[in-house]
């Protein structure tokens, strides 16, 4: 009890009195912000669907007796993240998880354009939006942390997910330059590569948990080791040992080519008989 308090403790001391998740109302977003709450940080939840939002709100304000902040907001559409920063303009932000994203396995021949420009606008942009608004804040206090949210293969690329893949890897070099910059300020920079997680998105992939090949990692987990990893200051954090190893051991080449066949199989799932 004594350590948990102490992990807690400098957790809000380090990170508050305030963090800021997007893409809150569910999954991994939804776990940040209830893992942080029980580490007594405030929390701004920001995400499309405000009813989500402010159902989470209450549940954390009576579980942990923090205070809690709804926000609405489309990252997908321009001048979204300034808005952002707007509604939480009153508020010391000391940790700011940028975590909003998605993805749409198809063949890129046939994908359509401002579809694509959406979803990078949603996967890159507003992360680099989100870190630039958010940056001289934190290194005005001295202290803090940026989480961004990437995807595991995403840096070596993902055939049938080519615009996803490359929006993320995107992320990832802009957090694994950032650690650098902004350490010299006291703010700790991580990119969370999120391997496959037991969210929703699972399913909008055509995926089912029960019949995967490797087990999906639960968001519990898959937070608990970003908040370690972003404590720690470490510039990257792959959640499992298991996922670590394999990307390890794996040649790229060999991985980009098994991702590739899974998602081909499963579009051709799709397509009606």
């Amino acid at each position: 009890m004594g350590r948990m308090m102490k992990h807690q403790s400098g957790l809000s001391n380090r990170f508050g009195p305030w963090a800021l998740i997007t893409g809150a109302s569910s999954g991994i977003g939804a776990e940040f912000a209830r893992q942080l709450a029980a580490a007594k940080l405030n929390v701004v939840l920001a995400a499309r669907r405000e009813i989500l939002l402010d159902q989470l709100g209450r549940e954390l304000q009576v579980q942990f007796g923090v205070e809690t902040r709804s926000v609405r907001t489309d990252l997908s559409e321009p001048d979204s993240v300034a808005r952002l920063v707007a509604a939480v303009a009153d508020l010391d932000i000391g940790l700011v998880v940028s975590n909003a994203g998605t993805g749409n396995p198809g063949s890129f021949l046939h994908e359509d354009r401002d579809e694509l420009l959406q979803r990078f606008r949603l996967n890159a942009l507003s992360h680099l939006d989100i870190a630039h608004h958010f940056s001289p804040r934190l290194a005005a206090r001295g202290r803090g942390g940026l989480i961004l949210g990437g995807a595991m293969g995403a840096a070596h690329g993902i055939p049938f997910m080519a615009n996803d893949a490359g929006s993320k890897a995107f992320v990832q070099s802009l957090g694994e330059s950032l650690h650098v910059e902004l350490k010299r300020q006291g703010v700790h920079v991580t990119v969370l590569v999120v391997p496959p997680t037991d969210t929703a998105i699972l399913t909008k992939f055509g995926l089912d948990p029960k019949t995967m090949a490797m087990r999906p990692m639960s968001p519990r987990q898959c937070v608990a080791e970003a908040i370690r990893a972003i404590q720690s200051n470490q510039s990257l954090c792959l959640p499992g040992a298991t996922n670590r190893l394999m990307s390890a051991l794996i040649p790229v080449g060999v991985a980009r080519t098994m991702m590739g066949k899974m998602i081909e199989q499963t579009l051709a799932k799709r397509i009606p008989a």
